[in-house]
């Protein structure tokens, strides 16, 4: 079990905490800490605040990532998806959207916009090599299994 700490930002004590809308979801919906309410036109992008700031343990990185029923219904989605929330990241989280349906949509204020997720994070040591060991795939990328 790893603890997170977050902490209301001030003018937003009435917007949820991330929080799961059932009891075993993988994400936390965040929500919409905007002043007034948001309209992204079709091919916007927006950065919106969810009024937290939090603090978790160095063996995690938080990702944030669309909410299925806003990209489904409205086409509203998140760009850098997962975007990451580094451990020693102390600033307001943010949600990157942007608008790829075909008309406005207006964001107001505690909204559910986005989903975080908590992940760990390996420890992992880097080594420089003169040579890597083959194997079947080899060099092959982009496509070379078939389409």
């Amino acid at each position: 079990m790893y603890n997170v700490l977050f902490k209301r930002l001030p003018g937003n004590e009435e917007i949820e905490l991330p929080s799961k809308m059932s009891e075993l979801a993988a994400g936390f919906d965040l929500r919409a800490a905007v002043s007034e309410p948001i309209t992204l036109v079709p091919g916007e992008r927006k950065l919106i605040p969810t009024g937290f700031a939090m603090a978790m343990p160095g063996e995690l990185e938080a990702q944030i990532r669309p909410r299925s029923g806003l990209a489904f219904k409205h086409g509203i989605t998140c760009l850098n998806t997962p975007g990451t929330i580094d451990a020693d990241y102390r600033g307001e989280v943010k949600v990157l959207l942007v608008n790829l349906g075909q008309e406005p949509f207006t964001i107001e204020r505690g909204e559910r916009i986005a989903q975080m997720v908590f992940q760990v994070v390996p420890a992992v040591t880097v080594q420089e090599a003169d040579e890597l060991p083959d194997t079947v795939r080899g060099t092959g990328g982009f496509g070379h299994t078939g389409v």
